[in-house]
């Protein structure tokens, strides 16, 4: 069970640094993308030497009785500095790279600490699960034991606490991602407080070696997986935000659209439908049918009716957003009328003409829509007796 533990939380780490890795590539300079890359990866590191299976493997390849231990505690010692480095570079300040270096410099002590003490110790029978507890009395190999325990057990206690204290100060996705990164932290912690737990029981004559091979490597397990949701959400989450604002204004646009389906399908002005295709590129494609339909209403558009429309709904709302809207929804059902009617020929009266008004933006047009939508109402333009000039009008 230990092995399945082992290999999955490795897979789920080194999936997260997958994720990661192309922000790396582009960015490789950041420092901040490095330490959480580094954590990713040593921590998977860390259970794909733990596992059982890579223990034995590594100890027969080598010739040496439990060399896999120190190789793991290296590990366990070098993910823990890039924790550190990582919460140093979230906190900021004037002194991040001497703060930072502090950090690694006193890890690699302790990682030339946890070699110095294998090599004076004796460890002759190998210990693939419990080798914690089964050496915690002998000389040197119980103090390299300890050592690792504890910076493991500062490093997660203060990743912990930075990743919660900031998410205090955030909102949305970076806030749940720290709330979890903090949370994987915290049960990170139970795995070396739990062995912890086992190696002092061992001192006092008792045998409580279980905690170190079920609890600590399940509390291990859980953490690495929450701690991986937790560093992928805020890079999903604008993601899934962008997906979700484009779909509300792809369904937005759906009342224009329809407004000017007729002259879409007649002229074949509509591009086919993309298959299989994203949010974002529905809504360009139906961005796109639209104004292809403005495009050939140009030259049936009626300037001064633009200009009462949008003067009427100006004195009405006072909203100069709301009024355009108002403006370029009854020019277009003019203009779609003038197109679909006998002889279909552009308008000669003296009010017909190109719009002062840019084309339509985004914005804009999900407005439009909104009005075709009877979300609000179009007023009518008042009529303008035949051969009655216009110009002038506001």
């Amino acid at each position: 069970m230990n092995s399945v533990i082992n290999y999955a939380s490795c897979g789920a780490l080194w999936l997260g640094l997958a994720v990661r890795a192309p922000d790396l590539l582009r960015h490789r300079h950041d420092p901040y993308l490095r330490a959480i890359c580094a954590v990713l990866g040593l921590a998977g590191l860390c259970f794909l030497l733990g596992a059982p299976p890579t223990v034995g493997a590594v100890n027969r390849l080598s010739g040496v009785p439990n060399l896999a231990a120190p190789l793991t505690y290296a590990a366990i010692t070098g993910y823990c500095a890039a924790s550190q480095v990582l919460v140093v570079h979230w906190r900021g300040g004037p002194r991040v790279r001497r703060t930072a270096r502090r950090w690694t410099l006193a890890y690699a002590a302790v990682v030339l600490g946890i070699a110095v003490a294998f090599a004076l110790g004796d460890a002759p029978a190998e210990r693939r699960t419990d080798l914690d507890t089964y050496y915690a009395t002998t000389p040197y190999l119980a103090q390299m034991i300890v050592l690792y325990l504890l910076a493991h057990l500062t490093a997660a206690s203060v990743t912990t606490v930075s990743a919660l204290r900031w998410a205090r100060r955030v909102r949305g996705g970076l806030r749940a991602g720290l709330l979890l990164l903090g949370t994987g932290s915290l049960c990170g912690a139970g795995y070396s407080v739990t062995k912890l737990v086992a190696v002092g029981a061992r001192w006092s004559g008792r045998d409580w070696s279980r905690l170190g091979t079920t609890v600590s490597p399940a509390a291990a397990g859980l953490g690495a997986l929450v701690t991986v949701v937790g560093v992928l959400v805020p890079l999903v989450a604008p993601r899934l935000a962008g997906r979700r604002r484009a779909v509300r204004a792809y369904a937005r646009l759906e009342p224009l659209e329809r407004a000017l389906d007729d002259l879409l399908v007649r002229r074949a002005l509509r591009l086919p439908r993309p298959r299989l295709a994203s949010p974002e590129t529905l809504l360009m494609w139906r961005r796109t049918s639209i104004h292809n339909a403005l495009s050939h209403l140009e030259a049936y558009a009626d300037r001064d009716l633009y200009d009462r429309t949008r003067a009427d709904a100006l004195t009405a709302t006072g909203d100069p957003a709301l009024a355009g809207a108002r403006a370029w929804a009854a020019v277009i059902t003019d203009a779609l009328r003038h197109e679909a009617g006998p002889g279909r020929a552009a308008p000669s009266a003296p009010g017909a003409g190109p719009l002062p008004a840019p084309s339509p933006d985004p914005a804009d047009l999900a407005r439009i829509s909104d009005v075709f939508a009877d979300a609000v109402r179009v007023p009518a333009a008042p009529a303008v007796p035949s051969g009655t000039s216009t110009a002038g009008t506001a």
